[in-house]
């Protein structure tokens, strides 16, 4: 009887051990209205990773999920598009880092917006939608700080093969 007791309560303990692990690396988030289109779609579930960023900073062109830096509503997915550090200018349809135009395969269409050069601060980061000219991001809001970062997208849940290849790249 001791042997089984002993035995129900390692599985239990194993089973909370594993549930708390879980809870504290990967979280799922529902993508909200069209901001990434063309890469995730309005409804996408997606699995995100929210222990990668405890021990690598965050990079260019990943996209994560964070809190809004308005603190109201649901949580945001955006691209990471400038570091701490980094100049970001908009103009003529192209987002310039450093003075240098970036290459982006995945944006639905070239931003029909202009912004003017500004640093991006120590601990802060640049956001922008896939969907430049449909985004609720930093060039409306400014910079995000790095403590509003909930993780990086991992893999996409639902619907299947709904997640293009260059979206997580590492």
């Amino acid at each position: 009887m001791k042997s089984q007791l002993r035995q129900v309560l390692a599985v239990v303990l194993i089973a909370i051990g594993v549930f708390l692990l879980s809870r504290a690396t990967v979280q799922s988030s529902v993508v909200v209205g069209g901001s990434m289109e063309p890469s995730f779609e309005d409804g996408q579930r997606l699995l995100v990773n929210k222990a990668v960023y405890h021990f690598r900073e965050p990079q260019r062109s990943e996209v994560i999920v964070f809190h809004p830096p308005t603190g109201r509503g649901p949580d945001f997915i955006k691209r990471i598009i400038a570091l701490p550090g980094d100049t970001i200018e908009i103009k003529e349809g192209a987002v310039y880092i450093n003075d240098r135009a970036t290459d982006e395969p995945y944006i639905k269409a070239a931003p029909s917006y202009t912004m003017t050069s500004r640093e991006i601060p120590e601990g802060e980061y640049f956001v922008l939608g896939d969907n430049r000219n449909n985004s609720n991001d930093s060039h409306s809001w400014g910079t995000l700080p790095q403590e509003n970062i909930i993780g990086k997208v991992w893999i996409s849940i639902w619907p299947p093969g709904t997640i293009p290849s260059y979206a997580l790249e590492d």
